[in-house]
């Protein structure tokens, strides 16, 4: 080998020399990194977790905030002369349950902290604390859990729980540990609210014992707290509608027609969200899932009801858009449908407004036998697709877009679903005839009949139903809620249906709604129930200028819509709108009203499910 190429070689070498030594000098010296990792036992990585957003209700009363919570976390390799049986008595734990706990966090990793208790009260951490310094390898790191302010609204407001592998290999952005929302506002806020975390460098002695942040804080970031909500909720309103509902089996959706917002949104039986959070979550869930009444449902969203008589206002002004009948038409007090004959109660002969006033059945049937089998259409099948299509525009049969979780969309059967039950072309009107009343196969949630009652209410429109009308303050712009929803029926059609409406209130099957001198539009309903008594229904807006609140109030197995529903949507109109009750006995009554059997009501859960 010659001189040059030695040369070479042994330059190479050098060069690879330098590069190494360079390299372990950047390492060593330079590279903060690489110390970090180097030092994981003197070292504590503290997750800070960022405060949710609070919540507050229209008027700024505080609904949802955080509390102080402490979970105790583990790091295996370093616990040493541990002195169990002191550690256990200020936990309250069992030995055995130390040794499952431990054997949980070395399997998921002997080095890197995890969760071995969450949750520890102020005072247990108070004492743990004081002691700290004998437990090697056991820190605490502070977070915060939902608190409710008020026993109210749990299906509006909803509840937080821990994320599990699923949302995690969905969503990367949470770590074992996390809080999510799982219902309600927690839920559909969820990125609202959530907030992002932090992280906090430590160094430690060994004695376990924090001697301050690592460099000053130079690698440390800090939380971001979630952005505060504000509800549409009014919850004096919230909390009195719950009151009438006491022991009650039902809903009540409440809405302002003009901006589409929430006013109460009332499931009967309900449950303190409080049962929800913290340690005792999970024993109350069960307890709650296991409850007869179903208090964890939400009725006012997700339970179809045939909307009974409260069905007529729209066949109405679908008759009245397509020139079927005006508001002079009078059809006789009888309807026949092959063997059946159905009636209306005596009143003199009516057109419809008295229609309206006086809920006949025989009236409304015609109605739609009038507009499904019309000759113009071709067919009733064609007919009844025109009937549906207008129907379909009020949000019958579909979700009105709340932004609330697991909203279900109602039933409206196409045409299809009728020629696979009876054949295409072998049904008619007076087949289905059950439709025009409000009966048959349509199912609508109280949500959904309170939105109806808004779009009348504004004669022709409405818009997006919503719970949340700022976010940070600022108006809530997420959702399009703005934009308003046209009826496929004219707007001159609406003061003929209104007139009845008022009808209804003033002399007719809900006089008992009458407050003050308020002009109240309403119509009452007894929908059919296969399995047990038939249900009480009522929906109204007032006053019928410039209308401030829709309302539609569905109870259980209460009979008639003027037994039970009228009175609870009247007082509640009333708390809303005069903000008194001038009714005390009515209200009395209602509220010590009792139609659920003894083996369905919910007791004592509060005291039962502490810990």
């Amino acid at each position: 080998m010659n001189r040059n190429a030695r040369l070479v070689i042994g330059g190479i070498f050098t060069l690879v020399i330098l590069v190494y030594l360079f390299r372990l000098f950047y390492i060593q010296v330079l590279e903060e990194g690489y110390k970090l990792s180097a030092s994981n036992n003197v070292l504590r990585y503290i997750t800070e977790y960022p405060a949710r957003g609070l919540v507050y209700d229209r008027n700024g009363k505080l609904l949802v905030y955080n509390e102080a919570v402490y979970d105790l976390m583990v790091i295996p390799r370093q616990v040493k002369n541990l002195d169990t049986a002191v550690f256990c008595g200020l936990l309250g734990i069992s030995q055995e349950d130390f040794e499952e706990k431990m054997l949980k966090a070395r399997r998921f990793s002997r080095y890197k902290s995890s969760l071995f208790e969450k949750q520890l009260s102020p005072e247990t951490y108070a004492s743990f604390q004081e002691k700290m310094y004998r437990f090697s390898g056991f820190f605490v790191q502070p977070r915060t859990v939902r608190k409710y302010l008020h026993p109210l609204a749990a299906h509006a407001l909803g509840y937080v729980g821990e994320v599990d592998r699923r949302i995690i290999d969905r969503d990367s952005t949470y770590r074992m540990g996390d809080y999510i929302g799982i219902s309600g506002i927690e839920k559909s806020y969820e990125q609202e609210l959530k907030g992002k975390r932090g992280l906090r460098i430590v160094m430690v002695d060994v004695f376990n014992r924090e001697k301050g942040s690592f460099k000053n804080g130079r690698y440390d970031s800090a939380a971001v707290a979630g952005e505060n909500l504000t509800a549409t909720l009014d919850m004096r309103l919230q909390a009195y509608g719950e009151a009438l509902l006491r022991n009650k089996i039902g809903s009540v959706a409440a809405i302002e027609p003009a901006t589409g917002e929430i006013l109460a949104l009332i499931s009967s039986p309900s449950y303190d969200p409080n049962l929800l959070t913290g340690r005792v979550r999970t024993g109350n869930y069960l307890r709650l899932l296991g409850d007869p009444a179903k208090p964890l449902f939400n009725r006012a969203m997700q339970a179809y009801y045939p909307p009974g008589s409260t069905f007529k206002l729209t066949g109405a002004l679908a008759g009245l858009q397509k020139g079927i009948l005006v508001p002079g038409t009078a059809y006789p007090h009888v309807f026949v449908a092959g063997t059946k004959y159905i009636r209306c109660h005596p009143h003199p002969p009516v057109a419809l407004k008295g229609a309206i006033q006086y809920s006949c059945n025989p009236y409304f049937c015609n109605v739609f036998r009038s507009f499904v089998d019309n000759r113009r259409f071709r067919s009733s099948a064609s007919g009844y697709a025109q009937w549906r299509a207008i129907m379909e525009s009020f949000g019958i049969g579909a979700r009105v877009g709340v932004d609330l979780p697991h909203e279900l969309p109602g039933l409206l059967p196409e045409v299809n679903y009728y020629d696979k039950m009876y054949g295409a072309g072998r049904w008619r009107a007076t087949t289905i005839y059950s439709l025009g009343i409000g009966q048959g196969e349509l199912g609508i949630t109280p949500l959904q009949m309170a939105n109806i009652i808004c779009a009348i209410a504004n004669k022709g429109y409405y818009l997006t139903p919503h719970i949340i009308g700022k976010i940070g303050g600022k108006p809530n712009e997420t959702r399009n809620l703005t934009v308003r929803h046209h009826v496929q029926v004219d707007r001159q059609h609406f003061d003929d249906v209104i007139d009845g409406m008022q009808a209804v209130v003033d002399a007719g099957t809900a006089t008992n709604a009458r407050f003050g001198d308020m002009v109240i539009c309403g119509k009452t309903g007894t929908a059919q129930n296969p399995h047990g008594d038939d249900h009480s229904l009522f929906v109204a807006f007032a006053p019928r200028d410039h209308p401030k609140i829709a309302i539609a109030v569905m109870v259980e197995n209460a009979g008639f819509g003027s037994a039970w529903a009228v009175p609870i949507a009247s007082l509640m109109m009333e708390k809303y709108l005069a903000d008194s009750i001038s009714r005390p006995e009515l209200e009395k009554y209602i509220m010590e009203g009792n139609l659920i059997d003894d083996h369905y009501l919910i007791k004592n859960a509060a005291q039962e499910s502490k810990p």
